[in-house]
């Protein structure tokens, strides 16, 4: 059976709306030396081609399972035909791609496009592999509506909140390496100084711009400031490598996503950090093959998403 990665979407497309190729696709991204079962890890199990579902033989609960049992499609009645398309689209289209695209182009319903993409959102999630070293560059930015676009109540009330009403993110960034972004409650010493710390080798140089709140780096690390105000660049003191993040993310949240609200946000995060962090060391199929490995362990269901238990599932 073709096991083969589709090079483009339209290739994705076709190749995957045979079934058969799915499961022999996922297979081999889930289990690379063969079926396992996902309880015991036994490899003595039988395959039932009419259900597309394994069974294992040592007599446990679960006996049989399917490829999205343990991962982060578990007990969606979302086909892998659609499944698999919508996973390479988060995984390469540079600005995201809303629910409502998904909705109209895969046949799904948004809400059910929506909950799709919080799931594929969570499988970009990668595990933090050590601290960055070298030069780094650490900032922070605010997401959220601009002033200008308010209505003057709401604009007027903004203005009595904490950074106007919106969400503060912060990042820390490796020159030539990938980027780390979470967010913040505030742009406070302890908060920014705690991130960098956690993020970077104590003796790193570490380039910032002039917020105060980064003024007691010295202690652990080479700390170069770059004062905005008379430049944006010193030789190699700087912060356009960030900025370039900050860039794509806002133009993803602004232009495609539209209105994201704050408890969410650090999904979207994710994504632009797993697209950013990709970016120029694999191609399209590359970055889909590593979202599809890491669907595996992971699980978001509609009430843990939304705290909402009496919604419909789906």
């Amino acid at each position: 059976m073709d096991v083969k990665t589709p090079s483009t979407l339209r290739e994705a497309i076709t190749h995957f709306s045979d079934l058969d190729n799915c499961v022999a696709y996922m297979a081999t991204k889930r289990w690379p030396n063969g079926v396992a079962c996902p309880v015991c890890q036994s490899t003595k199990v039988t395959y039932d081609a009419t259900a597309r579902r394994w069974q294992c033989a040592s007599h446990h609960p679960k006996r049989k399972f399917s490829l999205k049992t343990g991962t982060v499609l578990e007990d969606s009645p979302i086909g892998l035909d659609k499944w698999l398309p919508v996973m390479w689209l988060v995984s390469n289209c540079k600005n995201g791609v809303s629910s409502w695209e998904i909705h109209r182009h895969v046949g799904v319903t948004q809400k059910t496009a929506w909950f799709m993409l919080q799931r594929a959102r969570l499988a970009l999630q990668g595990k933090t592999g050590g601290k960055l070293s070298g030069e780094i560059e650490a900032d922070e930015t605010l997401i959220g509506a601009k002033a200008r676009n308010m209505h003057a109540g709401k604009r007027e009330k903004a203005r009595n909140l904490d950074n106007f009403g919106k969400t503060i993110v912060a990042a820390v960034l490796e020159r030539g390496g990938e980027v780390r972004a979470k967010v913040v409650k505030t742009r406070r010493k302890n908060e920014l100084h705690k991130l960098v710390c956690e993020n970077v080798e104590t003796g790193s140089v570490v380039y910032t711009d002039e917020l105060l709140s980064y003024d007691a780096l010295n202690a652990d690390f080479t700390h170069e400031v770059i004062n905005h105000a008379e430049t944006y660049v010193n030789g190699q003191i700087h912060t356009n490598g960030i900025e370039n993040f900050w860039s794509l993310l806002k133009r993803s949240v602004k232009d495609t996503y539209v209105s994201v609200q704050p408890f969410h946000l650090h999904r979207y995060i994710d994504e632009q950090a797993f697209r950013f962090n990709n970016r120029k060391d694999m191609n399209d199929a590359e970055r889909f093959d590593l979202a599809v490995s890491q669907i595996v362990g992971k699980r978001l269901t509609y009430t843990e998403l939304t705290g909402h238990a009496n919604d419909e599932p789906f």
